[in-house]
């Protein structure tokens, strides 16, 4: 039974609707107030029934002040990783240190395109999550030397300027299924965020789970780096909670 050692986190997934502005907010509040840590909002910007989830998450932070924020989960395609840091960090800043990010390689190709962002195929797509989580991660390590260089297949930064650095080690979840990006994340990312409903049995998430402690070994990192999410989708009995904490690892149920 894997044992990561992080802290059980309980969460809500509200649906940002943009004609209920008043009633997201509201409801994140409540969230707050009932004693969960955590509050996520999907972030599909081309739906134009919902709201933007960056403003959201802005606004949210400053109506609440001890639950964790976080994107469920942010398609990269759509945000430049080095604007993406300036954000993240920033409201990181703003927020005291309650923001983490998700991000995903951007699977609804045709959707993301009608907004103007590069069609990408499926390899492409992880080729440049993975050069965006490099040039993220060297925007907020303000100890390095100098400027940001990075010359990549998908992303060029030439004398990027750093930081400014987070109020605290943000997470970089990421919304992972095929074995590729479930290697991604065990090379370089701190947390694996499937939904159950798409892995649709939870023997998906021991198979993922392998895939992912296998390649943070042979990246040189211990399992234990990356914290494992799950979007519930459905209501579970305590009982099946249980078994995905201790059978699974699972430390924060959405």
């Amino acid at each position: 039974m894997p044992d990561y050692g992080h802290d059980l986190l309980f969460s809500a997934n509200i649906v940002p609707h943009a004609q209920h502005a008043d009633a997201v907010v509201a409801t994140a509040q409540l969230a707050e107030r009932a004693g969960l840590d955590l509050v996520t909002f999907q972030d599909h910007p081309y739906q134009p029934a919902l709201l933007d989830s960056w403003t959201l998450l802005a606004y949210v932070a400053a109506a609440t002040g001890t639950i964790r924020l976080a994107g469920n989960v942010h398609p990269l395609p759509l945000r430049p990783p080095a604007m993406l840091a300036r954000a993240a960090a920033s409201l990181d800043l703003l927020s005291h240190g309650r923001f983490e990010l998700a991000l995903g390689a951007g699977g609804h190709r045709d959707a993301i395109a009608s907004m103007g962002a590069p069609r990408l195929t499926p390899g492409q797509a992880v080729d440049a999550l993975e050069e965006g989580i490099q040039i993220i991660r060297a925007a907020w390590d303000t100890d390095a030397p100098g400027p940001i260089r990075f010359d990549g297949r998908r992303h060029q930064v030439e004398e990027l300027r750093r930081g400014p650095r987070p109020a605290h080690d943000i997470g970089i979840w990421l919304g992972a299924y095929q074995p590729r990006m479930l290697r991604l994340t065990g090379r370089l990312a701190d947390g694996w965020l499937p939904s159950l409903p798409h892995l649709q049995t939870t023997g998906k998430i021991a198979d993922g789970n392998a895939v992912i402690d296998e390649a943070a070994e042979e990246a040189g990192r211990s399992p234990r780096d990356i914290r494992r999410l799950l979007n519930l989708g459905e209501e579970l009995p305590p009982a099946q909670l249980a078994e995905l904490a201790l059978t699974h690892g699972i430390s924060v149920f959405t």
